[in-house]
């Protein structure tokens, strides 16, 4: 009997040292797991709840079940045109086999390296075969809208809208793939690599795309010119209209002035008429008064105009030196 009760104090003694050597864990529905024994995998689980492991000897690597994101550093890639545009892409993959995964990177922190490089050169390959526009661009949309100046209104009578030049259509290339479709098959090529692996990529996004700074400053030439380009139309249209409303304004003054001169001539010949009526009835009524006095403003006029007189001897000067004139 007592030693029945030693036995069993010995088993209860190793039962409790078992358990708290910890040989359950459990697994949360967010997590997935393998279970290794001096390195090598004898399980894993991927299902949430209560597992058994041995204590001490098995060792279990945790790994996320959840949807994992993965940003990647600007890169300079050049495109089918060999122009070099700076991308920045993010990814989202998650760990499908957790055996595979173990086998091939044991970690996360491994995991994200040569993922990052997979994807860059997934993405650099699907670039570097496909022209600029196909990068940037979705759709053919913009194909659609005519590529004007906004007109402006200039301030006359007439509120006359005057259209500008054309932009230069050097982003109405027709699109065969565009973006998205490029995303799809940066994503398809990287994951030919990354499915020996135990992961599943979701797709690869081009988080920013720009241009490097080479190209930056061409295409800012560019703008610069084009902008140019149409100020220079702007003021061209303006010294158009300045010379046309030069020449409508002058060709008013000449009408004003044509006018004035007429209404001007039109008034001195009443006025000279009437002047010659009156002189006519005076003249009538007393024409030796007339003539004398006509006399008087000829000599008012034509006298201080004589430097030097010889002779007065004359029928001009009868009213001033001659007294048969009065």
């Amino acid at each position: 009997m007592k030693k029945t009760l030693i036995t069993l104090f010995v088993l209860a003694f190793l039962a409790v040292l078992f358990i708290m050597l910890g040989p359950f864990f459990v697994v949360d529905e967010r997590e997935q797991v393998v279970v290794t024994r001096f390195g090598q995998i004898v399980a894993s689980h991927t299902d949430a709840g209560l597992h058994f492991k041995l204590p001490v000897i098995d060792e279990v690597v945790t790994y996320p079940k959840m949807i994992l994101s993965l940003d990647g550093d600007p890169q300079p890639m050049p495109t089918n045109e060999n122009q070099y545009i700076i991308v920045d892409t993010t990814s989202r993959w998650r760990i499908k086999d957790p055996k595979l995964f173990y086998q091939s990177y044991k970690t996360l922190d491994i995991a994200y390296n040569r993922l990052s490089d997979i994807i860059d050169s997934a993405t650099r390959m699907v670039i570097a075969q496909n022209p600029l526009s196909e990068v940037v661009r979705s759709t053919n949309n913009i194909n659609s809208v005519e590529q004007t100046v906004q007109p402006v209104t200039i301030e006359d009578d007439s509120n006359e809208a005057v259209a500008g030049p054309e932009t230069s259509a050097v982003a109405n290339e027709e699109v065969k793939k565009g973006r998205r479709q490029l995303s799809l098959e940066m994503a398809q090529e990287a994951s030919k690599t990354l499915e020996e692996y135990g992961i599943e990529l979701i797709d690869i996004v081009p988080r920013q795309i720009k241009y490097s700074d080479e190209m930056t400053e061409s295409v800012y030439n560019r703008m610069i010119k084009d902008r140019n380009q149409i100020a220079q139309y702007y003021r061209s249209h303006g010294e158009g209209k300045k010379s046309e409303w030069f020449g409508k304004l002058e060709n008013e003054k000449r009408s004003i002035l044509s006018e004035a001169y007429k209404k001007s001539e039109e008034i001195k010949g009443t006025a000279d008429a009437e002047a010659s009526r009156i002189y006519a009835e005076a003249y009538s009524k007393a024409p030796e008064f007339y003539a004398f006095w006509k006399s008087l403003e000829s000599y008012k006029e034509t006298m201080p105009k004589f430097d030097a007189t010889y002779s007065t001897d004359m029928e001009y000067f009868k009213y001033m030196y001659s007294s048969n004139g009065r």
